[in-house]
């Protein structure tokens, strides 16, 4: 897969699925692994297969199911894999989010600021812990903050005095507004820089509906602020790329990838069975390129990956 791989289809064509496959795979490899004799005995319902990029290509691993909705088994190809053991250090890393808005806005125990939660519950917490251990990371979000929104001068994110973490943005004629009167996109792009600034990135990370909550003028400001986590030597910092899976339903999005078909993945479902195809790899690519918007080509049916019409 690509650096940052951008998922778009009608629902219920696998896109989730995809990426909870993906943290699956990330629970499985903190157990011991299976034997072959358990892979003939269980391997009832459906089988993924997942191959890795470099160092890790002479490895495969399979989750194996008992059924079409449970997959608890994990093997490796080869079984004596010298690499495993830092391939496995890679996947437990791996984080997923489905960020909620009423929990972006919570307030938070300051202990809970580690690492933001899948729902985001810890925001303020990872925003404090962020301020009070790392300063200088904690100066630049709050910039690419004011720099998105100049409407704000500050972020604010505190212990109040019963010992809760709590966020509040300071406007620039010296008002403050506190977490819970923030817009759903406010709190999101907050989120998403929480991600971006974090000191140790994911090695993977899986987003479910990146564009969520955000006006399509700003679409662009997301998409280049997670380009930050998969291509950092690009923004010229000096760390390993994080690989990206999100999902969408935006045309306005998916127009920003006109240049970048190569990160677009299109889901489609037929019958039971979900199938995945990169946009650059269909062959009337540099046809429709130049026909003008893929937004518009998508949500027209051109590109495949909508509804079936009823």
């Amino acid at each position: 897969m690509a650096p940052f791989n951008l998922v778009i289809g009608p629902n219920g064509s696998g896109k989730s699925s995809l990426l909870e496959a993906a943290l699956r795979l990330r629970t499985l490899a903190r157990l011991p692994l299976g034997s072959p004799g358990d892979a003939e005995k269980k391997a009832a319902g459906p089988q993924i297969e997942f191959q890795f990029s470099p160092p890790h290509t002479s490895i495969a691993a399979q989750l194996s199911c008992v059924s079409e909705t449970v997959c608890d088994l994990l093997q490796i190809t080869p079984a004596d894999a010298a690499g495993w053991p830092a391939l496995r250090a890679d996947l437990v890393q791996m984080r997923g989010y489905a960020l909620d808005r009423a929990l972006l806005a919570a307030r938070a125990l300051p202990s809970d600021g580690a690492k933001l939660s899948a729902d985001g519950g810890n925001l303020a917490a990872v925003l404090c812990s962020l301020r009070e251990q790392h300063p200088a990371v904690f100066r630049g979000l709050e910039s690419e903050l004011k720099r998105i929104l100049p409407e704000f001068a500050a972020v604010e994110a505190l212990k109040a005095e019963d010992g809760y973490a709590e966020l509040v943005l300071r406007l620039t004629d010296g008002g403050r507004v506190p977490a819970v009167d923030l817009s759903q996109g406010t709190l999101y792009l907050l989120a998403v820089l929480a991600l971006v600034f974090d000191p140790e990135p994911p090695t993977l990370l899986c987003i479910e509906e990146i564009d969520r909550g955000i006006h399509p003028r700003m679409l662009r400001e997301i998409r280049d602020a997670f380009y930050r986590l998969s291509y950092p030597h690009d923004y010229g910092l000096e760390r390993r790329p994080t690989q990206i899976i999100a999902t969408t339903h935006s045309p306005y999005l998916i127009d920003l990838f006109r240049e970048h078909p190569e990160e677009v993945v299109i889901a489609q479902k037929h019958g039971l069975e979900a199938h995945f195809e990169r946009l650059v790899d269909r062959p009337d690519i540099k046809e429709l390129l130049r026909e003008g918007s893929l937004g518009d080509m998508w949500f027209s049916g051109i590109l495949g990956g909508v509804p079936e019409e009823p």
